[in-house]
């Protein structure tokens, strides 16, 4: 039988590669019209491919993995992240690129998975802490993963990224076969493809309003009507879940105070912690004629904004022990003012280097023991069959938030431009705003974590320790 650590340490890397998926082509996401010979609106599914395929696999995943095995389902997600890579290596052109895409954004699916294998195998001692280390890979992966692959952009052709991924994909799952034990907690039951499909069909037009809609207009009717149908399409998909009886996600557990707030304020956290994503690189790497940019190059703007990963790694030990002797619910708290005030002093200072690397170190503190607080604020919540679900419901509510970030900010710095070099380039102003926005989803996030109510520990059925 294979160490806890050693369960824990391949877990983590499962976590690690999932989300430097998201980071694997910001590097070259600006030339990609260029590289793929395509227009810009149709290389933009480079990145929303793999965003789409995140939000609607997560929960399914979690269903799946409670029903016919976690170790099973995280072994198929990491396979597609092997053959999506293979694939967008092979291909000259967009549509095998957004294929393999697509397939690589199914493996966000791990780490919701990865935190409820831990909490079936380790001793409950040590399960906070594994907890707060998986929770952070969500963000190391991204901080770590910039900075590799620019290094690799910069020295060699674009397909080496699609190989390394797929390598690192063959690496953790050779190691989840050989050290991660089979699931043997399983939830009985009926698959509910039905429920699968409509719930995919909902967040793909909800998704697609929210990503495309600053680029096809918030008032087209495209964006109408993706996301109307959406919210349609979802409503209808509630009242069959509420109706049956094995559904895909329990929505009674769902809208228990305590789930319920937690996945709401996951919107919250999620938005600063994707908005600080794609403003601060940003800043950093505009020239410094623009009179609101560093001119730094995308090497040394990942290199700046690395810190933040690396806080969230250091911490997680530290978070882990922190929620054991004061509650997942404070951690929520103390995370949520820390994005407050991370966003308050970029908008106090921010006029050299070192500004945006102190900002970032506090981002850190924020999303480590945010992403750490949530999935310790569920299973406290949900029974044993479902965590798997329930975490993926949650991973998905992150996704809401980050996806939100990328368009409502998109659309700030496109709006509030000015024309250099020939290019709309986003201005002092529309940074300023961008932080205003990010600071105010963290406010949210806090209102929210304070109103969480005491529950009861769905694990041993008894009142859980003051929080």
């Amino acid at each position: 039988m294979p160490s806890q650590g050693a369960i824990v340490a391949v877990l983590a890397l499962a976590g690690l590669a999932s989300s430097f998926m998201f980071t694997l082509v910001v590097p070259i996401q600006a030339k990609l019209p260029e590289l793929l010979d395509a227009s810009r609106e149709d290389t933009a599914w480079v990145v929303t491919s793999t965003l789409l395929a995140s939000a609607v696999i997560t929960p399914i995943a979690g269903r799946l993995g409670d029903m016919y095995g976690k170790r099973r389902i995280v072994l198929v997600l990491l396979g597609l992240l092997v053959l999506g890579s293979v694939i967008a290596a092979l291909s000259p052109g967009i549509v095998g690129v957004v294929v393999g895409r697509t397939l690589q954004g199914a493996v966000t699916g791990v780490v919701p998975l990865g935190i409820s294998i831990l909490r079936d195998v380790l001793h409950e001692d040590r399960v906070d802490g594994a907890i707060a280390l998986i929770s952070a890979t969500l963000g190391v992966g991204g901080a770590l993963g910039l900075p590799i692959s620019a290094l690799v952009t910069e020295n060699a052709d674009w397909h080496v990224l699609f190989w390394v991924a797929a390598a690192l994909g063959v690496v953790v799952f050779l190691l989840v076969l050989w050290i991660v034990p089979v699931s043997v907690l399983r939830t009985a039951g009926r698959f509910d493809y039905v429920g699968a499909v409509g719930l995919a069909i909902g967040l793909v037009g909800v998704l697609l309003a929210i990503s495309r809609g600053n680029e096809w207009g918030w008032a087209s009717p495209a964006t109408l009507a993706c996301g109307l149908g959406g919210i349609l399409v979802l409503l209808v998909w509630g009242a069959y879940e509420l109706r049956i009886a094995e559904p895909l996600l329990d929505l009674r557990i769902a809208a228990r105070p305590a789930v319920l707030l937690t996945n709401i304020a996951s919107i919250g956290m999620g938005f600063a912690l994707f908005g600080s994503n794609v403003v601060y690189p940003q800043m950093l790497e505009l020239p410094v004629e623009t009179g609101a940019g560093f001119g730094l190059s995308l090497l040394a703007a990942s290199l700046v904004v690395m810190p933040s990963g690396l806080v969230m790694m250091v911490l997680s030990p530290f978070s882990g022990r922190l929620a054991r002797t004061v509650g997942p619910q404070l951690l929520l708290v103390l995370g949520a003012i820390s994005l407050v005030v991370a966003y308050g002093f970029t908008l106090l200072f921010s006029s050299e280097v070192w500004h945006i690397v102190v900002a970032n170190i506090i981002i850190g503190v924020g999303i480590g023991f945010g992403y750490a607080a949530m999935p310790m604020l569920i299973m406290r919540s949900v029974p044993q069959s479902e965590t798997g679900a329930s975490n993926g419901l949650n991973a998905l509510f992150r996704s809401l938030g980050t996806s939100s970030a990328a368009a409502v900010i998109g659309a700030v710095l496109a709006t509030y431009s000015r024309p250099f070099e020939g290019m709309p380039t986003p201005t002092a102003e529309a940074f300023h705003i961008s932080f205003l926005l990010g600071g105010g989803a963290a406010v949210v996030a806090l209102v929210l974590a304070l109103f969480i109510p005491r529950r009861r520990d769905a694990r041993e059925g008894r009142p859980s320790l003051p929080e």
